[in-house]
C-alpha cells in the first residue's frame, strides 16, 4: 500500500481510499465528477492532466487529443498527465476514456493557459471606507491599495449538477478577531463558475460580524441531488442569491443588533440552507444552541468573544448520507448539533452539548480548538467529529476527552502505517502542559508521544516530507526539531508550519506557507515556487492561508487560491506543471480528505489530509 501505484494493486488502494464508496452495498455518497482536464502552455509544451475517478476501473485507458487527433501512441495505462513537446496556445485538448475498449463519447475541448495560474475575474463589491476606521492590523494587511472588501476564505462544489466545481467566496472587509470592538461590514458570499460566470450573491447583513470565528460556510451536496448546497448561519438583515429577506416569524429585517462596540449579543440568530444552483434561501431554522441569557455564566465572558465562536464540518454520521454539524464554544462550554437536510428541511438529529461545568476529563469543556476534523477514526462505518482535545461519536455522545484543552492546529490521517487506525496530531494553548505537542490514537485517545511545554503552541503540522522515514514528520512552533513518526528528533532545523500540499509528483508532501512553495530536502526547505513573484497574495494576516488549497483540477496534485495583489477583484487558480509517474485517484473521492475541504474555511484553516498513508 506504500510503495508506487501500479495498476496490480489500483483497485486495493481505490477500496482503501473510500470503502463506502465503492466496496460496500450501502455506498457513501460520492460526488459525480467529470474528468477535470487542465492543459497549460510551459517551457516543455503544453502539459494536460485530468481525472481518474475515485469510482470507475483503476485500470481505465485514456488518449489524450489535440486538435481532434490523437497525440500518444498507445492508451495510457499510467499517471493521468501528459507533456505535448509539440504543443501551442493555438491548440485545443480533450482526455477520453476507454469502456471496454471503446471511447466514450467525444468529450469537450480546453484551450491552454498562457501562466501556470488561471486568473478569475470576480465581482468585487464596492466599498468606500476612510483608511483611519480599520485597524493597525487590517491597514498592515491591506496596503494603500486594497482598501475595500478582499476575497477571503473559498469552498468548492458542483452547484448546478454538471460534474464541474464551481467557487463559493467569502468576501469581507474591516474584519476582526471576536476578541476585538469594532464596527466590521457585511459578510457576502458569492459563486462562480470557473470560465468566470457570477451565479449569485448572499448578503449576510450587518447582524453577522465579519471575521475568522463567525461565518463558517459549508458547501456540500446535503440532498444526494448531485447539486451542492451552501449552509451558515444567518440573521435578520441577511439577504439571499434572489435578493430576498430571510427573516423567520414577525422578526425585522432591518432591524440593527450590534453594540456600541461593535459586537452582536442580542436578537435572532439563524441557521439556513441556500441553494447553490441560485443562491435562494431553501429553509432556515432558529440557531442551535441559542446564546442564552447569562452569557458570563454560560460561555465564559459577556462582552461577545467566547460566544460568538463557531465550528462546523460535514460528516456521514450513518455512513451513507452527509449531515452538517453546526458547533457554537469551545474555550468553555462546546455545544454540537447535528442536521439531515432532505431537500425541503433541516432534521435535528442529535445536540451534544458540554455543559457549563468545568470537568475536562468527562466532556469536551474546554477542549475544542480554532478547527475541527471529521472521519471514521474507529472503523465502523460512521464518522466522529474530532474536537481539539475531544471526540464526539457519530450518534452525538463523547467517545473520550484528553483533558489536554483548546488549541489551535490539528492533523488528522493514517499518520503512522504501522499502526492500526487514524492519528491525530495536535498542539495545545495550555501552559504548563504535560503534552503541548501530542500525537494521539485518533480512536482512543491514547497518547503516543506528548512533548511537554510551558507556551501557548500555537502552531503545528504534521506531514511526510522526508522519505527516509516511514510514516508522517510533525514540528510545531514549540521547538525547532523535526520528529519522525516515532518521536524521534530527525532533524534541529525546521520548515514552514502552515500547510502541506502534493504539488511536485512524488508521494511526499510539499509545504505551503503564505506564497511560498518548499519541498523539504532532510534539512533545509527548497524553493519550488513562489506564488508572489506573479503577484499573488494570501489571506487571513500572520495566518497566511490560501483562500482554498484542494485537488480540483487536473491530476491527484493540489492546487492553490490565491487573489491578485495587484487587483483584488481576480482570484489565481495555480497548477502544477510537473509531470508526475504516480496515477492515483482525485484525492476529493477520499472520504477523509474531501471532509478536510469542505471545513477548509473554518475559522484558523487546515490543509486536508488522505485517510490513507500514500508515502514513501
Amino acid at each position: 500500500m506504500n510503495k508506487i501505484f501500479t495498476s496490480a494493486i489500483l483497485c486495493a488502494i481505490l477500496c482503501a481510499f473510500a470503502p463506502n464508496a465503492f466496496c460496500a452495498e450501502n455506498s457513501r455518497q460520492m460526488e459525480r465528477l467529470n474528468r477535470g482536464v487542465v492543459a497549460v502552455a510551459c517551457d516543455s509544451g503544453v502539459f494536460v492532466s485530468w481525472r481518474l475517478l475515485g469510482d470507475e476501473d483503476p485500470q481505465t485507458l485514456f488518449n489524450v487529443y489535440r486538435n481532434g487527433e490523437r497525440i500518444n501512441g498507445q492508451p495510457l495505462a499510467g499517471a493521468t498527465c501528459w507533456m505535448d513537446a509539440a504543443g501551442g496556445m493555438a491548440d485545443k485538448y480533450a482526455v477520453n476514456a476507454l469502456e471496454k475498449g471503446k471511447e466514450a463519447a467525444a468529450l469537450p475541448q480546453v484551450t491552454p493557459w498562457d501562466k501556470p495560474y488561471m486568473s478569475l475575474q470576480l465581482s468585487r463589491p464596492p466599498f468606500n471606507v476612510d483608511s483611519a476606521t480599520l485597524s493597525a492590523q487590517q491597514r498592515w494587511e491591506r496596503g494603500p491599495q486594497q482598501l475595500g472588501y478582499l476575497p477571503n476564505d473559498c469552498s468548492v462544489g458542483d452547484l448546478d449538477g454538471d460534474g464541474e466545481y464551481e467557487l463559493v467566496v467569502k468576501w469581507n472587509a474591516r474584519a476582526r478577531d471576536n476578541s476585538q470592538a469594532g464596527i466590521t461590514d457585511p459578510v457576502l458570499l458569492d459563486a462562480y463558475k470557473l470560465d468566470g460566470t457570477h451565479l449569485w450573491r448572499i448578503d449576510l447583513g450587518i447582524n453577522i460580524r465579519a471575521g475568522a470565528h463567525y461565518t463558517q460556510f459549508m458547501v456540500y451536496d446535503l440532498d444526494g441531488d448531485g447539486k451542492a448546497e451552501v449552509v451558515c448561519k444567518t440573521a435578520p438583515g441577511t439577504t439571499d442569491g434572489l435578493g430576498k429577506s430571510v427573516v423567520l416569524g414577525s422578526d425585522d429585517p432591518n432591524a440593527d443588533y450590534r453594540n456600541e462596540q461593535g459586537y452582536v449579543i442580542a436578537g435572532p440568530e439563524y441557521l439556513t440552507v441556500f441553494s447553490g444552483a441560485t443562491g435562494a434561501a431553501l429553509t432556515t431554522i432558529p440557531y442551535n444552541p441559542p446564546r442564552g441569557n447569562t452569557l458570563r455564566e454560560t460561555w465564559g465572558d459577556d462582552k461577545g468573544n467566547r460566544v460568538d465562536r463557531f465550528l462546523a464540518c460535514i460528516a456521514y454520521l450513518d455512513g451513507v448520507h452527509p449531515s452538517v454539524v453546526m458547533c457554537r464554544g469551545y474555550y468553555t462550554r462546546a455545544v454540537l448539533v447535528a442536521y439531515r437536510f432532505d431537500g425541503k428541511s433541516l432534521t435535528e438529529q442529535w445536540v451534544y452539548d458540554s455543559g457549563t461545568k468545568r470537568d475536562t476529563k468527562n466532556t469536551a469543556y474546554g477542549q475544542g480548538n480554532h478547527s475541527l476534523a471529521a472521519g471514521d477514526i474507529d472503523g465502523d462505518g460512521f464518522d466522529e467529529i474530532t474536537y481539539g482535545g475531544a471526540c464526539i461519536d457519530h450518534n452525538g455522545t463523547l467517545l473520550y476527552s484528553t483533558g489536554l484543552g483548546h488549541g489551535d492546529a490539528h492533523h488528522l490521517s493514517d499518520l503512522d502505517p504501522d499502526r492500526p487506525g487514524l492519528e491525530f496530531f495536535d498542539v495545545h494553548e495550555t501552559k504548563p502542559s504535560p503534552a503541548g505537542v501530542e500525537l494521539r490514537d485518533a480512536r482512543t485517545g491514547e497518547l503516543i508521544f506528548g512533548r511537554p511545554t510551558n507556551i501557548d503552541v500555537g502552531r503545528g503540522l504534521a506531514a511526510d516530507i522526508d522519505p527516509r522515514y516511514r510514516g508522517f514528520e510533525f514540528w510545531s512552533s514549540a521547538s525547532d526539531s523535526v520528529y519522525n513518526i516515532k518521536g524521534e528528533v530527525i532533524a534541529t532545523k525546521k520548515p514552514s508550519v502552515n500547510f502541506r500540499i502534493y504539488w511536485d509528483g512524488d508521494l511526499q508532501d510539499e509545504l505551503l506557507d503564505g506564497t511560498k512553495l518548499d519541498k523539504w530536502d532532510g534539512s533545509r526547505a527548497v524553493r519550488l515556487v513562489n506564488f508572489a513573484d506573479f503577484g499573488a497574495r494570501s489571506i487571513n494576516g500572520t495566518k497566511q492561508n490560501p483562500c482554498l488549497s484542494a485537488d480540483i483540477l487536473g491530476d491527484w496534485r493540489e492546487e492553490v487560491i490565491l487573489y491578485d495583489g495587484n487587483d483584488p477583484s481576480r482570484l489565481m487558480i495555480f497548477t502544477t506543471t510537473i509531470p508526475t509517474s504516480h496515477r492515483m485517484p482525485t484525492l476529493m473521492h477520499d472520504p477523509l480528505y474531501r471532509l478536510g475541504v469542505a471545513s477548509q474555511n473554518v475559522a484558523y484553516n487546515q490543509p486536508p489530509h488522505l485517510g490513507k498513508y500514500v508515502g514513501n
